[in-house]
């Protein structure tokens, strides 16, 4: 079968689970099945628990992890789920791929990419908030606070307003129109970088709820009783990067007594485990040329190592 996608950081994310003998790891994104792919012939008793909220995206994996059968589970959910209701199993690595796919992005009936001739950005198309909703119905300060808070935009007043100015001639009803309002606004396209990025990313966030989603999944390991697991979360933008690393920095802490504590009542002895990345890894120069869409990946990877 044809693969049309290149899985980011793959190199990367098989040395991360490479010693991993047995037990299960968790693809919480599956996706088009290239990590869990690489994983699952690279540690030949390990199982994998294969989870998307798109159901495309399932019965493509499906296809392609056939002769694997016997050692995947799939799960049709959002990826915060999948952790809490397979926690009692052995888990020994979690793996989260944080982003849209290139299936989604690359096909212009979902509404991800800049010239789809719908305004949608559901990862699963059965959720009830698209992008169409937000975009001509959200009021004016709802827009200026997902523009600001989820995708940095620096000019989200003047975007906002441009776009309840079109809305209230007619509905917006694709992503070239999105764009060309957001062009209109004064905001020009760079070598690098569409002037819809920002704009587009904002509301994906909050169509799918992915921050929210993002402290779920990360809540649920905290939540659980699974150790000796590496978990390796891959982020593309700095709102999530900063979510994961401020998570496996307090996972890390021995001492959790308030700052106002004078001495530590506490026992020092909270710690998780260990983060194994000082700094996030990030695709090489390779790896960029090859495939664009890694140059923004950060992986991050934590070792639980909980005492017992």
């Amino acid at each position: 079968m044809e693969i049309p996608h290149i899985p980011v950081l793959l190199e990367q994310v098989k040395h991360t689970f490479s010693d991993i003998g047995d037990g299960y790891i968790v693809d919480c994104t599956l996706g088009y099945g290239g990590h869990s792919e690489a994983l699952l012939t690279q540690n030949p008793h390990v199982r994998l628990i294969c989870c998307d909220q798109d159901a495309e995206a399932i019965a493509f994996s499906q296809k392609r992890l056939a002769n694997f059968k016997d050692r995947v589970l799939f799960e049709h959910a959002r990826f915060s789920t999948v952790v809490k209701k397979y926690a009692h199993f052995p888990i020994r690595g979690v793996l989260a791929d944080i982003g849209v796919s290139s299936l989604q992005l690359d096909k212009k009936d979902r509404g991800f990419a800049f010239d789809s001739d719908v305004l949608d950005m559901r990862m699963n198309p059965q959720n009830p908030l698209s992008a169409y909703e937000v975009v001509n119905n959200y009021s004016k300060n709802e827009l200026e606070e997902i523009l600001r808070e989820y995708g940095e935009v620096s000019g989200f007043q003047k975007i906002a307003q441009s776009i309840c100015d079109e809305r209230a001639i007619k509905p917006i009803k694709s992503a070239k129109e999105l764009c060309q309002i957001i062009e209109k606004a004064g905001f020009k396209r760079t070598a690098k970088i569409h002037p819809a990025t920002l704009v587009f990313q904002a509301i994906r966030i909050e169509v799918n709820n992915e921050l929210g989603e993002l402290d779920t999944l990360l809540e649920s390991i905290y939540r659980s009783n699974i150790n000796d697991c590496t978990v390796a979360i891959i982020t593309f933008h700095s709102l999530e990067d900063r979510i994961v690393k401020r998570t496996f920095k307090d996972w890390a802490q021995p001492c959790v007594c308030p700052p106002h504590v004078m001495r530590c009542v506490c026992g020092k002895n909270h710690s998780l485990g260990k983060v194994l990345t000082k700094k996030p890894i990030e695709a090489k120069d390779d790896e960029i040329r090859a495939n664009p869409r890694s140059r923004s990946a950060k992986m991050r990877v934590f070792k639980l190592e909980r005492d017992v």
